[in-house]
């Protein structure tokens, strides 16, 4: 093929998906020259499965994208149409928002701002090849022979990588949603010596809803008092959708285990693990086989189409056996498939072969995100997006690179996860995953990483200044209601109402706040001088004062992993030379080459004892500088 040289970009981005659309957006707003090149501009922040943004875990993810300067958020409020806090009767760690979405309005309203963004070139265009130079990338050819040269490349190809879609015993090659995989990068990355493996994921049928009987489903409504997902939006308002709630039964169980062999993940056709909490509906029976029926949800993709999304009903039977046993469910009896449920196979990377900064280790300015590292979800993806492509620009511009730890942010427990301790299946981010879920809220995502994101360059004057009035009105307020005192006298019939042990001495507002069974609201009827506070600032100082003494605790414990975390390694380190460690562990540490001894200590296969033998080799090897020194 005759190739011809296009452009020269500081950046170019491979993919346009929720990684593809965070990485360029932030390399362009740090000044980068960026290009962003996918199969079709139809796939810009596509959907290609769940009609959300946002749920445990992942909502915290798309606040802290959010406080950085990231988009997601703000396209998300933009495209909602029903929003659920979920978890609100756990503590407020755990809580974390859920949106429905518009797809078509989510995918217009992410390309607009592409589209209108300095700095930035979207075109549509297949990466064929990458271009390697004396170990660093230097550009990239596409399938019609245009060569663009590159100072940073970032691969974020979601599931078109080498993609095959598995619908019972028929396979083909394609992209999510039927469109064209990418059928030639694959060659190109094993050809530079980057090591791939296949991962699987699905998505459930696509039903007309002309064709549900809503009155055997339960209504699922959003909540009443909405709120918005970016620190940029005080309140929103719109008309909310519902969505419904039904039940698998015996006899979809029967059709669905009678027919288990023509499932392509259970015939053998599929080699690649799948996600373990997102099953196919085969995985949910013979896994939990004393179940008698499994939840699904019936959801809503947007306001101008008919199609219903089947939440917990991902499959890879045959189509015509999709369509019996969907038709087994109460309100699914004449269900009409629009879509059918599919298994999609792709390419990946062993993200072990990364830096925390995304970049490739044996390949200079080659960074990797999204589902190419092994991870799930468009949350997970958009984080990595972000963060590959502040990495990039930094990297470019010969500045320090931009690593949130695990104590600093969710995004950084996801991308330690995959780096350090790498990923056997497709990887999902949860609340259980983060050591400090108490001081990572999704409340307080701004508090933590706004600052951040204003030094890089990436926070807006606005943004920023709307971070320092709520740091500054949530600090006055959490002062005012230690300062205002109330005598028993004055507060015994209010907590008497309330259902509260009675006062026996003098006690402030911010006393009272402390009490399991009080709320700020409640507080209201005693407090006739508060100032009129917007509900971020009201959530921010009643999370910091009922849950202090826990707080505090949780920085105790931080400040010690921080320790860990600043006694930095030497890349060039021989572990292999090191007597003492076991020889798993010298095997894992060259491999990995942890850049702190906390890195270290979360490989599997090292040891607390051999962190032991390392801490005393670093210091034998300090005090020998001393000495020469």
């Amino acid at each position: 093929m005759k190739s011809f040289v296009a452009e020269e970009y500081d950046v170019i981005v491979v993919g346009a998906g929720h990684a593809g659309c965070e990485a360029a957006l932030s390399s362009a707003r740090m000044g980068m020259k960026t290009l962003v090149v996918t199969i079709t501009l139809d796939a810009v922040a596509m959907m290609p499965c769940n009609p959300s943004v946002g749920g445990t875990g992942k909502g915290h993810l798309v606040r802290e994208i959010d406080a950085l300067g990231g988009e997601m958020a703000i396209n998300a409020d933009k495209s909602s149409i029903q929003s659920k806090m979920l978890n609100t009767a756990k503590g407020p760690a755990v809580h974390s928002l859920r949106v429905q979405s518009d797809k078509q309005k989510y995918h217009t309203e992410m390309k607009k701002v592409m589209e209108k963004q300095e700095n930035l070139d979207l075109k549509q265009a297949e990466a064929t090849e990458i271009f390697v130079e004396n170990g660093k990338i230097n550009g990239i050819r596409t399938r019609t022979g245009a060569v663009y040269g590159a100072k940073a490349v970032i691969l974020v190809t979601g599931t078109f990588l080498a993609g095959r879609i598995f619908i019972g015993d028929v396979s083909y090659e394609s992209g999510p949603n039927d469109l064209r995989a990418a059928t030639e990068l694959s060659k190109s990355l094993r050809k530079n010596g980057i090591a791939l493996r296949r991962f699987k994921t699905g998505t459930p049928a696509r039903v007309n809803s002309a064709s549900i009987d809503f009155s055997k489903m339960v209504q699922q409504h959003g909540d009443e008092d909405i709120v918005p997902f970016s620190f940029m939006n005080d309140y929103l308002d719109f008309q909310q959708v519902p969505c419904w709630l039904s039940y698998t039964n015996t006899k979809t169980h029967e059709v669905i285990l009678g027919n288990i062999n023509r499932s392509a993940m259970y015939g053998g056709e599929i080699e690649g693990p799948g996600p373990r909490y997102c099953p196919s509906i085969e995985t949910k029976l013979v896994k939990f086989a004393d179940k008698d029926r499994h939840q699904l949800f019936v959801e809503p993709e947007g306001l101008y189409t008919n199609e219903m999304y089947i939440q917990g009903m991902s499959t890879s039977l045959p189509e015509e056996v999709q369509v019996a046993f969907y038709r087994t469910i109460k309100g699914l009896e004449k269900a009409e498939l629009m879509r059918p449920a599919y298994a999609i196979e792709y390419d990946c990377i062993d993200p072990t072969d990364l830096k925390p900064t995304l970049e490739y280790k044996k390949i200079g300015g080659l960074f990797f995100a999204g589902q190419i590292n092994g991870s799930s979800g468009y949350e997970e993806a958009a984080a990595q997006g972000l963060m590959s492509g502040i990495n990039a620009a930094l990297m470019i511009k010969g500045e320090e690179p931009f690593i949130v730890d695990r104590s600093e942010a969710y995004i950084g427990v996801l991308i330690d996860d995959l780096v350090t301790k790498g990923t056997n299946e497709p990887y999902r981010i949860m609340t259980s995953r983060a050591e400090y879920r108490l001081v990572l809220r999704q409340d307080n995502a701004d508090l933590r990483l706004t600052e951040k994101g204003w030094n890089l360059g990436l926070v807006t004057k606005e943004r920023y200044e709307r971070y320092l009035s709520k740091k500054t009105r949530v600090g006055a307020e959490i002062e005012r209601l230690k300062s205002v005192k109330k005598k028993p006298g004055e507060l015994n019939d209010f907590l008497e109402n309330q259902d509260s042990a009675p006062a026996k001495n003098t006690l402030s507002l911010y006393d009272l706040l402390k009490r399991p069974e009080l709320n700020y609201k409640a507080l209201e009827t005693i407090d006739s001088n508060r100032p009129e506070l917007m509900p971020q600032v009201v959530t921010q100082v009643e999370v910091e004062v009922k849950y202090e003494g826990y707080i505090v605790k949780q920085k105790q414990q931080i400040e010690r992993f921080k320790k860990l975390e600043r006694k930095m390694l030497d890349p060039d380190i021989d572990y292999s030379r090191i007597s003492g460690i076991r020889l798993e562990a010298k095997q894992k540490l060259n491999s990995i080459k942890p850049v702190s001894v906390g890195q270290a200590s979360r490989i599997s296969g090292v040891s607390p004892a051999d962190i032991s033998v390392l801490m005393i080799y670093l210091e034998q090897k300090r005090r020998k500088a001393k000495q020469n020194g």
